[in-house]
């Protein structure tokens, strides 16, 4: 029995800007964060030559290829294990929410069948093993930070090139001002989001000139527009970056104000109605600055506060839970090896 967790995460920084139709052409920098809330993969042999997959659905195949779940599928192919194997996943927070499940599922997946394998790999040689499933095999329009991050943990600066190759650093805060960020920020659900493909394949499209408008200048203008946001943002996570490691932490709330202005030029669908409303009361109940975290749609609120006990009394009120959190520093891990 093999039993992997991955963190999921909250995005700090520059997101958006880790799609290749992006930093192909202009690299990309930005920092995000693991969170103590994981997904956990189990894996055992079986005494019959089935595989036995168990998620929000159950399947038992004996051909690899018949598996209807595409990560799970594509990660088996990928390491070479294609019967009498038994896995399940769990998590702490559900898909759907924002916080880089899919790709923190994979990333867990990969860790389990690895270490089954006893093959050897880095926190990075997982990330852009996961990578090249989600993105080159099965084409989603996604970026590297969730995988990246679920693989390494902590507070981290990821920088892509062009060629696609990823670093990481830590961010070089002194203790103090980390504890202080972590204790002031809070997390509120406001909701399931839409799919985070949709929004950033609406993204990538842009980028690349590809919108359902016909008129030529109008898509050019669109990907223009585009193009200026992402470079924006892509320098915004590098302000936000020395804010904090300055220990600037209410610069920081400021910035994603900022942030979250532009992000919501991206896409109609980033948010809605509620969000902008729930949004708007908490900046009026102790918030310093806040965003939606994730491709947008729903999901999870995050707000820097200076004073948390009225912030969360007010949200709670409209009928939002708060989710505390501490920051995971590990990243993916096996738990358990029986």
């Amino acid at each position: 029995m093999i039993i992997a967790k991955a963190p999921l995460r909250i995005s700090i920084g520059g997101g958006g800007t880790d799609l290749p139709s992006y930093y192909e052409r202009f690299e990309s920098t930005f920092i995000s964060a693991a969170i103590d809330k994981y997904i956990y993969i189990s894996l055992h042999q079986i005494f019959i030559e089935d595989l036995i997959i168990k998620y929000s659905e159950l399947e038992r195949v004996k051909d690899v290829e018949d598996i209807r779940h595409p990560i799970v599928r594509e990660a088996l192919k990928l390491t070479g294990l294609t019967r009498a194997l038994e896995i399940s996943s769990f998590a702490d927070i559900p898909s759907g929410t924002g916080l880089g499940s899919s790709g923190t599922f994979t990333v867990a997946l990969l860790k389990a069948l690895y270490t089954y394998r006893s093959r050897a790999h880095s926190p990075l040689s997982l990330a852009e093993d996961a990578c090249q499933i989600e993105i080159e095999k099965l084409g989603s329009p996604i970026g590297k930070q969730d995988q990246y991050i679920a693989s390494v943990g902590g507070l981290t600066r990821f920088h892509i090139n062009r060629e696609g190759k990823v670093s990481a650093h830590a961010l070089e805060m002194q203790p103090h001002h980390l504890i202080d960020l972590q204790e002031h920020l809070l997390l509120f659900f406001t909701g399931y989001s839409r799919s985070a493909n949709d929004i950033l394949r609406e993204q990538d499209d842009a980028v690349k000139g590809k919108t359902a408008t016909p008129n030529k200048g109008e898509a050019e203008k669109l990907s223009h527009d585009m193009l200026e946001n992402l470079h924006f943002t892509n320098e915004l996570g590098l302000n936000i970056g020395a804010a904090l490691e300055k220990g600037e932490i209410d610069e920081f709330g400021r910035l994603m104000n900022v942030h979250w202005e532009h992000k919501k030029k991206r896409s109609k669908n980033m948010s809605s109605g509620p969000i902008d409303q729930y949004y708007e009361l908490a900046m009026k109940n102790g918030a310093i600055g806040g965003k939606l975290i994730g491709a947008g749609g729903g999901g999870f609120l995050m707000f820097l506060a200076d004073d948390k006990r009225r912030l969360r009394k007010a949200m709670r009120e409209a009928g939002l839970q708060d989710v505390p959190f501490r920051f995971d520093t590990l990243g993916a891990q096996v738990v358990l090896r029986d």
